[in-house]
C-alpha cells in the first residue's frame, strides 16, 4: 500500500506540473525573467501549492504516524545552515539556466528531447556527487514497534 500510495502521490504531483506549465522551460525562464516579459502566473502555482501544504504539514506536525502508520518524520532542523543555503542557490542556479527543476525533469524525459535527458543526467550526476561527498546513500531508519 506504501508504494502504492507513492506512486499516485507522484503521479498527481507530475500531472499537476505538466498542467500549471512548471514542465515548460520557456514558461519558467520567462517566470524569472524580471527585468524583461516577466509571466507572473507560477507566482500563483507557487502560492496555490503553499496553500494547500500548510495546513497539511500543520496536521503532520501533530500526528505520531501517517495515515498509512508510518512513523511521522519530518525535518527536525528549523533554521538554515550552510548546507540548505549552497544547496539552495545551485537549485536556484541550475533552475535558472535551464529553466527545469527536478520535479519536472522526470516529466520531461517523456517528450524525448535531448536537453531533458541531458538536464536528468546532470541532475543523476549531482545527487551522486552528493552521496560520495557525504559518504554513501544512507537509508532513513524506521521505528519499530
Amino acid at each position: 500500500m506504501s508504494k502504492l500510495s507513492a506512486f499516485l502521490a507522484g503521479l498527481i504531483f507530475g500531472l499537476g506540473l505538466l498542467l500549471a506549465g512548471m514542465a515548460d522551460p520557456a514558461k519558467v525562464l520567462a517566470f524569472l525573467d524580471l527585468a524583461g516579459a516577466w509571466d507572473p502566473s507560477l507566482a500563483l502555482v507557487m502560492a496555490g501549492a503553499i496553500a494547500v501544504a500548510l495546513p497539511a504539514f500543520s496536521l503532520a506536525r501533530r500526528l505520531p504516524e501517517s495515515w498509512l502508520g508510518q512513523p511521522m518524520q519530518l525535518p527536525a532542523k528549523r533554521g538554515p545552515d550552510r548546507r540548505l543555503i549552497g544547496g539552495s542557490l545551485m537549485f536556484g542556479a541550475g533552475w535558472g539556466i535551464a529553466g527545469i527543476c527536478p520535479g519536472p525533469a522526470v516529466a520531461l524525459l517523456l517528450t524525448g528531447h535531448w536537453q531533458a535527458w541531458m538536464f536528468f543526467l546532470a541532475m543523476l550526476g549531482g545527487m551522486l556527487l552528493y552521496a560520495g561527498l557525504e559518504g554513501g546513500y544512507r537509508r532513513p531508519s524506521r521505528k519499530l514497534s
